[in-house]
């Protein structure tokens, strides 16, 4: 559906690594997008800056009063109990767009399958889906794995990783499959569904051309940004404790958001449904080709 007019978005966590780029590629559309952070008169970027904070539900009224479409980007890794932090901030918001006459909340969810035993975050994941929408307002959810792109938390942990280590020993969750998705597939597919009616109350799943271990993208990575695959060894027994701190050694990482996001590198995340292809039509990035990208962003 083209643009209007009369199509008002409101990005949440406008400044963040997915929304920063969302909202210029919706400006671009054609849209009127509102940009929300907790710090307007800071914000430098494209859009209407304006300032809200899902934690605080009486913040959220104003900010959504006129909205067509609501963008939600907001999850709590960062937090011990994110879980509760994200429950409570997903039924505010979706009952504040209700209120307001929103018709469509899109969501940018986790991969993984509806009978898998998915990780805390997986599982905290599929109940924003579910609460956003609690109120009535439809809800479009894409579901991603790894978003690969200069900035976001797994992309830094992979180009971290491959900067600092000549040689890796990883733990036993290496192996395990996952499908990274370029992050400009990702705008594009957001882009793509927003105040689409076809996408209403739907839940599609995204990813690049190629499911691979952990492993498999340490090691293309490393052949892009040096020339070389790094040695890497796997071994049986690490716990997601352990491999937190490991992380946080190599890595800017925190422990927290690194223990939280290693709870499900053990789950088995690749995309089963296609259909988005048929509602936003064109071929998504290789991994390669998403690094490329990432390391030249990174660069300027």
């Amino acid at each position: 559906m083209t643009a209007t007019e009369t199509s008002r978005v409101l990005v949440t966590g406008a400044t963040g690594f997915v929304g920063s780029r969302l909202v210029p590629a919706l400006i671009d559309q054609g849209y009127d997008v509102r940009a929300m952070t907790r710090r307007p008169q800071e914000y430098d970027g494209p859009g209407t800056p304006v300032g809200a904070d899902v934690d605080d539900e009486t913040t959220l009224g104003p900010v959504l009063d006129g909205i067509d479409v609501a963008v939600y980007l907001v999850h709590s890794l960062d937090h011990d109990d994110f879980e509760s932090k994200d429950r409570d901030a997903a039924r505010a918001f979706g009952k504040a767009a209700a209120a307001a006459g929103v018709r469509q909340v899109v969501y940018l969810g986790g991969l993984g399958a509806d009978d898998q035993k998915l990780s805390a975050h997986l599982r905290s994941r599929r109940e924003v889906e579910s609460l956003l929408g609690e109120a009535g307002v439809p809800v479009t959810v894409l579901r991603a794995a790894i978003v690969v792109g200069a900035g976001g938390i797994s992309w830094e942990i992979t180009r971290q990783l491959v900067k600092n280590l000549p040689a890796m020993v990883v733990p036993r969750w290496a192996q395990t499959k996952t499908q990274p998705i370029a992050l400009d597939d990702v705008i594009r597919y957001l882009v793509g569904v927003v105040d689409n009616d076809q996408a209403l109350g739907r839940v599609f799943e995204i990813g690049g051309p190629e499911a691979m271990t952990y492993t498999q993208m340490l090691q293309v990575a490393s052949e892009v940004m040096t020339g070389d695959a790094v040695p890497i060894v796997s071994v049986p027994v690490m716990s997601p404790r352990l491999s937190s701190h490991w992380l946080s050694l190599v890595t800017d990482t925190d422990t927290t958001t690194g223990r939280n996001l290693i709870d499900s590198m053990g789950v088995e995340v690749v995309v089963s449904d296609h259909s988005i292809r048929e509602l936003v039509p064109g071929e998504p990035l290789s991994y390669q080709e998403a690094v490329r990208r990432a390391l030249d962003e990174q660069g300027r």
